[in-house]
């Protein structure tokens, strides 16, 4: 089956087409119907009558997007009308969604002139926070835009114009950077003058160009000022005639620095390229095809060519999708009367600054696990880089509140967490704890110091100001690694082969000698980094230590265990997930550590896990769980969860409430619990579920991580003595870091 066949299936698929309209809240009950139309909702019509401000509390317009389109230039496929387009404006909304969490109406309008275009949009103002105009012809699309930014009290934004101007335009800033080329002495040529070279051009020097530097080729040739005195040229056309001799798009080009292509494909070849200034900056954004292709463009000279395309098969794709969901979802937050010139430049800019920033694991796995690092190779942000929510936005917010855009204001601080958490509760309950480390940061030895994503996960960590890591390693290949990723900072290293190990090897020997280690094996023992990261946290010259993602996980837990032991009032240790959903969290022990635990292990188990629930500020309420319900099965198996719940309950020190033994579902469903079993000490659905063995918790937290869509943080260790914590083998860069705030949390409890 072929891409159109396999769209065409895409589409139709019952229900048809990409998006629908879902309720936000509870319509089970007569009482729900009740506030949500007659009679209730008469109440907050009445004020938003009373208060028109007050729509932005009491209605979906704050987040509601009309993405506008009458069908004349659809992307690739031109005039086709406004039913035809109503594919493309539903993967708008999706794209709106899926990055920013904005609701989108796509609009299609069978308007033939751009009076009546601006009449039926203007008129829906009451319904919209934002209008996004999409796919509409040149020339008319810059009076469409002109008239109902000035019409309306809401943002009007043209994508197809301004959406490339921004993207290409945060290329541009580290292109000229790489080229060790000044912004305001660049000579830029374009092909093509539509809407959308006509915005760039105008972008572009807002940004710093020199507008006399600019030269714009269409169809017939270099925009002179002798054809717009011939009055050849539209009027838009005419802003960036300039006073040269007439020629074509090769005469132009020579000497260029910057080649802008927003026309049609194969129009430049790799003459006009060699005729560039040197190291040139290309962006050939023609599609499907580019105006000249990827590889030749590269072939065509010795010197670093910098080239962007539209295409998501080659480096550096100048993709809208960069803009426009964050653009609109800082726009709304402040609730701005326009997208002006200050909140492009501000995307623009932070789009450029993202892209010098280390690359998270995922977004090198979704692109092919190729190297992605600042370079000619990498000059924009990838489109599924989660980081472009809460870098951009906030600029935008930033620049909308300090331009006089916005009608409300915000703590940029606050605000980029709660961005965060439209990524997922987990980043939410993450931000928790990571403001707890950064109010008093402190040292992790990260045992596996040499592997690149313990160094990278280091980089973050004294970045954001979450800890002061110590990497275990040898020294050069480190120094290397940094150099290679382009790591601007000068990690704490100690390397065991140049380093004076005796006073470490003598506290391993005094803690191990009458466990079989002799006075010899503590030297060499201890030039392995875990155990000489276990003996610099137990000698309290580390506070806290990360091991684990090169080793199994029995291995790497066990020089810890052996060296720094269990805490004062525990026994054992064990592996803890925090699972998280839309709305919800739950901790899942043990996971990782006791195979068979007894009821006095489970019972200390539930304590260390509820503790490290109110670490994450969760008040916890804890479910002891088996196959049974409170007796309904009396065996061996059965018998230890229950008693250790009874063990809990008597337990004057125990604060939470806890229960068992219980099913799973009657400890996560609240009509399980208050309709069949209201004796029960949980009067809520539990979020800390404590497995009967390592065999159900292993098997329980995986299932509801795949199938259940939960996000997993972890394992996070609980019952050591100092904070240690064996990470999975394999685990991501941001695992690493979130695993090290927690420790700097345990730390601080220490």
């Amino acid at each position: 089956m072929g891409l159109d066949e396999d769209a065409l299936d895409y589409h139709s698929q019952d229900p048809p087409g990409k998006i629908e309209i879902a309720t936000t809240k509870p319509t089970n009950t007569q009482r729900d119907l009740s506030l949500a139309y007659s009679p209730g909702v008469a109440a907050p019509c009445r004020n938003i009558r009373d208060n028109p401000s007050d729509v932005f509390k009491y209605t979906a317009k704050g987040n509601l997007v009309a993405v506008v389109s009458d069908g004349s230039a659809t992307l690739g496929l031109g005039d086709i009308g406004p039913e035809a387009c109503k594919p493309v404006m539903e993967g708008k909304g999706v794209l709106f969604k899926r990055f920013a969490d904005i609701d989108v109406f796509d609009l299609e309008l069978d308007a033939d002139d751009p009076d009546a275009m601006v009449g039926a949009v203007s008129a829906m103002e009451p319904t919209f926070g934002g209008i996004n105009l999409e796919d509409i012809k040149a020339p008319e699309c810059f009076e469409v835009e002109r008239r109902l930014r000035e019409q309306m009290d809401v943002p009007v934004f043209h994508d197809d114009q301004h959406g490339t101007a921004i993207i290409s335009g945060a290329a541009l800033l580290n292109a000229a950077e790489i080229a060790g080329k000044d912004l305001a002495e660049l000579d830029i040529v374009f092909s093509g003058a539509g809407a959308s070279a006509i915005a760039t051009a105008r972008f572009y020097v807002s940004l710093g160009v020199d507008r006399e530097n600019v030269t714009m080729c269409d169809s017939s040739g270099i925009i002179t000022d002798a054809r717009a005195e011939a009055d050849e040229v539209n009027e838009f056309k005419r802003e960036f005639a300039s006073d040269r001799p007439e020629g074509d798009l090769a005469d132009a080009i020579a000497g260029a620095d910057v080649f802008v292509g927003l026309s049609v494909g194969g129009i430049v070849d790799q003459e006009m390229v060699r005729s560039m200034a040197e190291n040139p900056i290309i962006f050939a954004m023609a599609n499907p095809d580019p105006e000249i292709a990827y590889e030749d463009a590269k072939h065509a000279r010795d010197d670093t060519v910098i080239m962007a395309t539209g295409r998501s098969d080659y480096p550096n794709q100048v993709n809208n999708v960069l803009g426009f969901p964050f653009i609109f979802r800082g726009a709304l937050d402040v609730r701005a009367t326009e997208i002006n010139e200050e909140m492009k430049v501000a995307a623009a800019r932070a789009l450029a600054s993202l892209a010098r920033q280390d690359v998270p694991d995922a977004v090198v796995k979704a692109y092919g696990d190729e190297p992605l690092q600042f370079g000619p190779e990498y000059i924009i942000p990838k489109p599924l880089d989660p980081r472009v929510l809460f870098e951009v936005t906030p600029a935008v917010a930033e620049a909308a509140m300090e331009s006089g855009s916005a009608r409300a204001s915000l703590d940029l601080d606050d605000y980029v967490e709660k961005l965060e958490a439209r990524l997922g509760k987990s980043r939410e309950m993450m931000r928790v704890v990571l403001n707890k480390a950064k109010s008093d940061p402190k040292r992790v030895v990260l045992a596996e110091g040499d592997d690149e994503k313990m160094i990278r996960a280091a980089y973050q960590l004294v970045d954001q100001g979450i800890a002061r890591p110590l990497l275990l390693g040898d020294r050069d290949r480190i120094t290397a690694i940094v150099e290679t990723l382009g790591l601007s900072f000068d990690p704490d290293i100690l390397d065991p082969d140049e380093s004076d190990l005796e006073r470490y090897a003598d506290r391993l020997y005094e803690l191990r000698q009458r466990k079989g280690v002799t006075r010899r094996e503590a030297g060499e023992l201890i030039r392995d980094g875990n155990y000489l990261g276990s003996v610099l946290v137990e000698m309290d010259e580390a506070d806290a230590m990360l091991t684990g993602l090169t080793h199994h996980y029995p291995s790497a837990l066990r020089p810890p265990l052996r060296v720094v032991g269990t805490a004062p009032d525990a026994d054992y240790v064990a592996g803890v997930y925090m699972l998280t959903f839309k709305n919800q969290v739950i901790f899942c022990a043990d996971t990782t550590v006791n195979t068979d635990p007894s009821a006095e292990v489970m019972a200390e188990v539930t304590r260390h896990t509820a503790d490290l629930a109110r670490e994450f500020n969760v008040d916890p309420r804890a479910a002891i769980l088996s196959y049974s319900n409170f007796g309904s099965v009396d065996t061996e198996g059965t018998e230890k969860p229950r008693r250790a719940a009874e063990m809990l309950r008597d337990d004057p020190a125990v604060d939470f409430p806890v229960d068992g033994e219980m099913q799973a579902d009657t400890a996560v469903v609240e009509e399980i619990l208050t309709d069949t079993y209201e004796f029960s000490d949980l009067d809520d659905p539990a979020n800390v579920l404590v497995f009967p063995n390592l065999e159900a918790g292993n098997i329980g937290y995986k299932l509801l991580q795949r199938l259940g869509g939960a996000e997993a943080i972890g394992p996070m260790l609980v019952g050591m003595d100092k904070p240690v914590h064996v990470i999975q083998r394999g685990d991501e860069v941001k695992d690493i870091v979130n695993l090290a705030g927690v420790a700097v949390v345990d730390a601080q409890e220490e």
